[in-house]
């Protein structure tokens, strides 16, 4: 048998934000995963995360995940690929699948941090080829370099379902449309819209009845459900594609936690550990960290695996009370901040009508992921001005202020909490610099000139897809709904280091789009 301080289940975000924290006030750590390759679902996120400078705003999850890889490791930590652990026994001991045999190890302390697993409906022709969850397309796209499909229609509409389905559409598959059984969309309306712009339907109160194909799926029937979730009799659609996509939810990994005899406490249809405020279970010890002890963004899951992984260190005597209460506060805070906004853990279920501004809520937003051209003014990053301004379309209560950061002439505010709806200050002033609209996790942010000359006007808008538009190219300009308005010319494509391959098109519109045209697509050859 062999011992450490401290043993990580998981090398996901709360696995290693907790073995790097750990290792750090100088425990012994080892960290053991089943995959092959460390991070979790994070070498697996091209997109920018949300929140706060302290929660690695506006930083790609690829990036985040190779950082908390080099920081473990260089504190020390031992990270074992290919090993499942196949048992968590009640005296802090585990049995690890190592190749051919099978190893025993003892820790002073345990840190669970398995994640989530995705959950998969069942409908006629749910086990052909073709037919996977979410996560799995996500692995075969950036981890194996591998197209899912060419044409793919998405079941799930809450965050997980939207930001897979851009990034389908970023790696040449055509998103047939996006469904959901729930009557609303379930994610952010910055990851519906930006999706929706480029032409991606969504039907909301509708699911699959049955997939049909032979060695492989060739077409889906949906159909539109009422309110028990009951299909309505002749209310069907068919879509002819070849790969469905399955973002149902996930459900904690908890067994291991209920193989150690932890208590569990219903949460909904889950079964979740309970904790203390720092993670450790009903066995001294024994901590919970991730989505294991909840589902929460990648954000928490890092927060709550330093919390657990500083906790160990005090329990064990590695660190003095008032070094860990300092840093306690310190993670607890900015886990506090993460959890504020209308998506917030403690208001699920709950729907609101209105921004914590009292601003009414799109409903064409959350029915079909867009703004209607009437509502954008009434929030406060939409402001008419002279010259070249930012126009913020952040509609929703979201902890996230990169933008306010970003601006060098702090035309933007984010004021009244991290959930605050970004406001535009116009005495400030625009520089036309872009960074407000490259950092923008939601890509919800556009520069606007609307007066470039000749009746026309210049709209500059986030574009992460390849082969990048030149200068002179010919294309449409798109509505938010996806709608072609008109044609469009690209009169500039710039990149730089500070916005992390997200580049800015700027594209020139008759003026009377200006406050309509906010995608760019290149015409299809005739």
């Amino acid at each position: 048998m062999t011992r450490y301080d401290l043993i990580v289940i998981g090398a996901g975000p709360a696995g290693l934000s907790a073995a790097a924290e750990a290792a750090g006030a100088g425990l012994r750590v080892a960290v053991f995963d089943e995959n092959a390759k460390p991070g979790g679902q994070l070498f697996k996120q091209i997109h920018k995360f949300f929140g706060a400078k302290e929660h690695k705003a506006k930083i790609r999850g690829v990036k985040i995940g190779a950082e908390l890889l080099a920081e473990a490791e260089k504190r020390g930590a031992e990270v074992f690929l290919n090993s499942p652990v196949a048992g968590l026994y009640k005296e802090r001991e585990i049995l690890v699948r190592r190749g051919e045999g099978v190893g025993h190890y003892k820790g002073d302390a345990i840190i669970v941090a398995t994640g989530a697993q995705e959950n998969m409906p069942a409908f006629a022709g749910w086990t052909l080829p073709g037919v996977m969850g979410a996560g799995a397309a996500q692995t075969l796209m950036h981890l194996h370099r591998v197209k899912p499909g060419k044409r793919v229609l998405m079941l799930g509409s809450g965050n997980v379902g939207l930001v897979v389905g851009f990034q389908l559409r970023q790696a040449g598959c055509e998103l047939a449309a996006v469904l959901d059984a729930a009557p609303r969309i379930g994610g952010y309306g910055v990851h519906a819209a930006k999706l929706a712009r480029t032409g991606v339907p969504f039907y909301l109160s509708h699911s699959i009845v049955r997939a049909w194909g032979t060695d492989k799926v060739t077409g889906v029937v949906a159909g539109e459900v009422d309110g028990g979730w009951n299909f309505i009799p002749g209310r069907e659609k068919q879509f002819e594609v070849d790969t469905v996509c399955i973002a149902a939810g996930l459900a904690p990994a908890t067994q291991l936690l209920k193989m150690a005899g932890c208590a569990m406490r219903a949460a909904g249809a889950d079964w979740l550990p309970v904790c203390s405020a720092v993670g450790e279970t009903s066995l001294p010890g024994v901590y919970a960290a991730g989505d294991v002890s909840g589902i929460e963004e990648a954000s928490s899951a890092m927060i709550e695996g330093r919390l657990a992984g500083g906790a160990a260190a005090r329990k064990l005597g590695f660190i003095g009370p008032d070094e860990y209460e300092e840093r306690r506060q310190v993670l607890l805070a900015a886990l506090a901040s993460l959890r504020e906004g209308m998506f917030a853990p403690q208001k699920r279920g709950q729907i609101s009508a209105q921004t914590d501004e009292g601003i009414d809520l799109s409903q064409t937003l959350l029915r079909k992921g867009y703004l209607e051209e009437g509502e954008v003014g009434k929030y406060p990053g939409v402001k008419p001005a002279a010259g070249i301004h930012p126009v913020i379309e952040c509609t929703q209560n979201i902890p996230c202020n990169p933008c306010r950061d970003a601006c060098p002439q702090g035309c933007i505010k984010v004021t009244g909490g991290i959930a605050a709806l970004p406001e535009y200050d116009d005495r400030a002033g625009c520089a036309g610099c872009g960074l407000c609209v490259a950092v923008c996790p939601g890509q919800a942010i556009f520069l606007l000139n609307e007066d470039a000359g000749d009746g026309l006007a210049e709209v500059t808008a986030p574009y992460e897809f390849l082969p990048l538009p030149q200068k002179g190219e010919l294309g449409a300009a798109l509505a938010r709904s996806g709608e072609k308005l008109c044609p469009a010319e690209v009169v500039r494509v710039k990149l730089a280091p500070a916005f992390d391959r997200t580049a800015l098109v700027t594209f020139r519109v008759p003026r009377d789009f200006a406050m309509r045209a906010r995608f760019w697509q290149k015409e299809a050859a005739a």
